[in-house]
């Protein structure tokens, strides 16, 4: 992984964390499909944060393949606070992405809103510096 990719992927993720945060300032009371977008976003982010933590444990020598060992490495680097918090996020992004259920998606964005923005943003917000003390 070179610097340049680093910064390609820290800066996307940089954005779609700022859209995820627009969705969750919509009144959801509006409509269901802010709920659902909602969703997207958090997909997205998620994704690019677990390929952020990717490169990151790469560029330090440690190969991972998956979502869960790039969270369990990140963790044990102490490139996130909260490993199970992380868990959560991941089991979440897998239900939304096979299933869908209202029921479900609700409990999920209320998780967004509460619990996941901000592990990702802390993540997101904290990886320029992580590239410099692992």
């Amino acid at each position: 992984m070179n610097m340049q990719r680093f910064e390609e992927l820290r800066i996307d993720a940089a954005h779609v964390l700022a859209r995820l945060s627009e969705a969750l300032g919509d009144d959801i009371s509006k409509s269901s499909a802010i709920v659902d977008g909602t969703i997207q976003r958090f997909e997205f982010t998620f994704e690019l944060a677990w390929k952020l933590a990717k490169a990151l444990l790469e560029y330090n020598g440690i190969d991972v393949a998956t979502p869960r060992a790039a969270i369990k490495e990140a963790y044990k680097a102490q490139m996130i606070k909260d490993g199970q918090a992380w868990i959560d996020m991941l089991e979440d992004r897998n239900k939304t992405s096979h299933i869908y259920d209202e029921t479900q998606a609700r409990k999920i964005y209320d998780k967004i809103k509460t619990n996941h923005y901000a592990a990702l943003k802390e993540f997101i917000d904290r990886a320029g510096e992580n590239i410099k003390n692992i």
